[in-house]
């Protein structure tokens, strides 16, 4: 039996019991996973799945969601596939490939709280790689978090900080940092969609606060109202259980959901929402009442992060300065004396993060500790500051946007287009079998049947995957029967221009290939033509080549005609894997560093017939 990456068989007795069948469900192994939880955590269940947005409220109320869109800036003219595609690792890193666009149906999006102004920006594939350090440590200095991505959540979704880019510059708010910053969550919460999520003029989804869609994916102690398309917290619930993580920041450490341990180094302390350290300015807690005494002094933690010399004067608090419009206007507990005990408030006690807004503590995924970031929300699901992080990271920053890998990393998920085809377990009832496998959008599928694994008969040709699911049923053979499922066509889709190093594969900027198709038997001559676009670009002419790959055969004589073409003898044996296969050339690194490979991919770009 060929046992490909993309076609799988299961045995099938005709008239065989639920029971038995169970256990013939799968005759490929599953790549077994390291118990990392940085390369566990991620969501990948919706891989396979195109991303979708409503683009208004009357295609959100009649559950109308598009696979392409445009305003005019921001263009998905074909379907990207939604979160990960890919999870590498080395032993010091995890390459995290991601569209950055969420698993969840996005959109739509107002900029006013009636929903009677569109929102000028729209989602769009960010072909994102972003590696992550296995091994976080400590900040001996302040990091403090930049503007725009500082991380990932675990559907893909870009991290931002508690920030919306302006600040006050003495006179106005102005695009920029400085020491009165303006706040996401206040000042641009009527533009996050239901999943609390937007994006900025370049198309990044990202997430400021709660990504609370996330975290009913997650199951992280949310409700979902299927009527109204709607996400609330499960405020009735008097045992939650341990918020999963949610994401993970720059510097290697988690982010978890709401829900910690009551106590941070006890797991049998019970499960509790995780409380922020920060109070708003208004008088109370021992705080500056800025309402009566003006934003003269920017808070303690702040100085701390920013410097005590940075100008302190901000604007004073009116109806278009409102307190809470800047970050500034939080002070943090743990600055501040308790008026009950004339001592400063206690983290562990009185709150429970510190100002970057996490802890060292116990978590299911580390029962010996690590630090960790918690979403901080109050009592009803409503955020409160600082939100997902503080405006400062606790650890150093090594991890970050890579456009190349240039390390040999071992691919630890593959998803998109490329992901694996597993059959589940035949069921049959009334003389009909049933068969459901994970499969790709956009793709249809055959289904073959045999009683002896040499002659096979097409039971079907075209099933159309319903989502990242394909199921087919048909009647069950006389007797005992294998059946098989191969992937025949796919759809085209947003595939990204960017190339792959470190020999990672999957990376594209491979444009096409010459012919598209052969038979089994047949010797070709296949031109692969790549993107001078590409990053990295294609080495020059007559560089060598490492090898060039379809699917699992290699080719041979290969020449590089010029920068942006190869060919290769391609000899396709009699009984080679039917369907799709990916297209993979491979050269060596820069003569610096030949050892680092630079691989150039297109999926299904040629198709064994």
């Amino acid at each position: 039996m060929n046992d490909t990456l993309r076609q799988r068989a299961g045995r099938l007795p005709a008239a065989a019991s639920a029971l038995a069948l169970a256990g013939l469900a799968a005759l490929a192994p599953v790549a077994s996973r390291a118990a990392d939880p940085l390369l566990t955590s991620w969501l990948t269940n919706y891989s396979g799945q195109y991303a979708r947005v409503y683009t208004n409220d009357t295609a959100r109320t009649n559950h109308l969601s598009a696979t392409t869109w445009s305003n005019g800036s921001e263009t998905q003219a074909l379907p990207a596939y939604s979160g990960i595609s890919e999870i590498d690792y080395s032993a010091n890193w995890v390459y995290v490939r991601s569209s950055g666009l969420a698993t969840h149906i996005m959109g739509p999006w107002y900029n006013d709280a009636a929903h009677t102004v569109t929102f000028p920006n729209l989602p769009v594939n960010q072909y994102a790689t972003w590696r992550f350090p296995r091994t976080p440590t400590a900040a001996t200095t302040t990091n403090l978090t930049g503007l725009g991505v500082i991380g990932y959540f675990a559907d893909g979704v870009a991290m931002y900080d508690c920030r919306d880019a302006f600040y006050w510059n003495g006179s106005t708010d102005t695009q920029g940092t400085g020491s009165w910053n303006r706040d996401a969550w206040v000042n641009e919460g009527m533009t996050f969609d239901p999943g609390f999520a937007h994006q900025q003029n370049t198309g990044s989804h990202h997430y400021h606060a709660n990504p609370v869609a996330l975290r009913y994916q997650l199951g992280d102690n949310v409700l979902y109202d299927a009527a109204a398309q709607s996400y609330s917290e499960n405020t009735n619930n008097p045992s939650p259980k341990h918020s999963p993580i949610l994401g993970w920041a720059g510097d290697g450490y988690p982010v978890y959901g709401p829900y910690g341990y009551a106590n941070a180094t006890n797991a049998n302390s019970g499960v509790r929402r995780i409380l922020t350290g920060f109070v708003r300015r208004n008088g109370q807690a021992g705080t500056t009442n800025l309402t009566t005494a003006g934003r003269n002094t920017i808070p303690l933690w702040a100085a701390r992060f920013y410097g005590s010399s940075v100008n302190q004067t901000g604007p004073a608090v009116s109806s278009t300065y409102p307190l809470g419009r800047y970050i500034e206007d939080n002070d943090f507990l743990g600055d501040l004396t308790n008026s009950a005990t004339g001592q400063p408030y206690q983290m562990g006690v009185d709150y429970d993060l510190d100002t970057n807004n996490g802890r060292f503590c116990m978590t299911p995924e580390y029962p010996n500790g690590t630090y960790a970031y918690f979403v901080t929300i109050d009592a009803t699901g409503t955020p409160v500051f600082p939100y997902n992080v503080g405006r400062a990271l606790h650890g150093n920053v090594t991890g970050g946007s890579v456009t190349t890998i240039t390390e040999t990393v071992t691919t630890n998920f593959v998803g998109a287009a490329n992901l694996p085809l597993r059959l589940g377990a035949p069921r049959v009832a009334n003389a009909e079998v049933t068969l459901a496998w994970s499969a790709v959008e956009g793709g249809t599928y055959r289904v073959l049947s045999a009683t002896n694994l040499s002659n096979w008969t097409t039971n079907a040709t075209a099933v159309a995957a319903v989502g990242n699911t394909g199921t087919y049923t048909g009647p069950a053979a006389g007797g005992a029967a294998f059946f098989r499922v191969a992937l025949a066509s796919l759809a085209s889709y947003d595939t990204g221009s960017t190339g792959t190093g470190g020999g990672t594969g999957g990376g594209g900027g491979i444009t096409s290939v010459s012919p598209t198709s052969a038979h089994r038997g047949s010797t070709i001559t296949l031109t692969i033509n790549f993107s001078a676009n590409a990053t990295p670009p294609p080495p020059p002419q007559n560089a060598p080549i490492n090898s060039v790959t379809v699917g699992a055969l290699t080719g041979t004589g290969s020449v590089h005609l010029s920068q942006t073409q190869v060919t290769t003898t391609l000899t396709i044996p009699s009984g080679a894997a039917q369907g799709p296969q990916t297209v993979t050339v491979v050269f060596p690194g820069p003569p610096t560093n030949p050892t680092q490979t630079v691989s150039f991919t297109l999926a299904n770009g040629f198709t064994i017939n």
